[in-house]
């Protein structure tokens, strides 16, 4: 083990397949940190068999032990139905719940880890993050300029501490506490004084047909694929993001990889 590493997590099947693109991505970007993956009980060890393949490291962690109450409140349909989702579809799959599990990075035994959601991809190598102060994310940008003002928890700058996860523990499940972003709601709340990361850290998809100006290949170190997985077999916007999903095609087969840099851009709209 060295002493950093990028970190996700798994917590059913479709997102290790999701995993298993992000892990080869790290590789192929010649990093030198660790590469874990957390997992939850929801995935099954055939899930999990491509991951260790790709030379990640398997780290089995507990859902957090929140109360009925939480639980009901961060329910998928309580929380859909209090907070709708009206620029995208979160796929079946989607657990608002699990999210919180991500936390459990703070217990890991590393100095400095650089956290990325399962649905994310690597371009470049990204190890200066390291380098990173906790807390580092980049703003959820994918609309327009009022983006900003919200964090993206997709990829964050972390430092592993007992004591720190003790303190989020604390506030996270105090009595009626509702966060309706999940763990960004809470994060952004628990570190209100973010260092705010380049957006091309965090390329929302939803950028390539909203903001196209915005979309520069040779720029893009991480891309996330939020709301509709490209793995997912049909979705309303997968015309519009052909040349996403072909890219994340590449990464999760055993193929070559296009050089990302000379990738044609997004065309914008007349």
């Amino acid at each position: 083990m060295t002493r950093r590493a990028y970190v996700t997590l798994v917590t059913n099947a479709d997102f290790a397949r999701g995993a298993a693109a992000l892990v080869r991505s790290l590789t192929l970007s010649g990093t030198t940190a660790d590469l874990v993956v957390m997992h939850t009980g929801g995935v099954r060890a055939g899930d999990l068999a491509p991951l260790a393949a790709r030379g990640a490291r398997l780290v089995a962690v507990d859902l957090l032990d929140t109360s009925d109450a939480f639980n009901t409140a961060h329910d998928r349909a309580t929380l859909h139905g209090r907070v709708p989702f009206t620029k995208g579809n979160k796929p079946s799959f989607h657990t608002p719940l699990d999210n919180f599990a991500k936390l459990r990075l703070w217990q890991l035994d590393y100095d400095c880890v650089v956290f990325l959601d399962a649905d994310t991809l690597v371009l470049r190598n990204c190890d200066r993050l390291f380098d990173y102060p906790e807390f580092c994310a980049a703003p959820n940008v994918y609309e327009g300029l009022a983006d900003f003002r919200r964090m993206n928890s997709g990829v964050f700058t972390a430092r592993p501490d007992a004591a720190t996860f003790a303190a989020m523990m604390a506030r996270l499940d105090q009595p009626g506490a509702f966060w309706p972003r999940t763990d960004q709601s809470f994060l952004q709340d628990f570190f209100p004084d973010w260092h705010g990361l380049p957006v091309t850290f965090n390329m929302l998809q939803y950028v390539w047909f909203a903001m196209p100006a915005l979309w520069h290949w040779p720029d893009i170190n991480i891309l996330h694929y939020q709301y509709e997985k490209p793995w997912q077999m049909d979705h309303a916007k997968a015309d519009a993001l052909a040349p996403l999903i072909a890219l994340w095609q590449a990464y999760a087969g055993d193929w070559p990889v296009p050089v990302v840099a000379d990738l044609p851009g997004p065309v914008p709209p007349r």
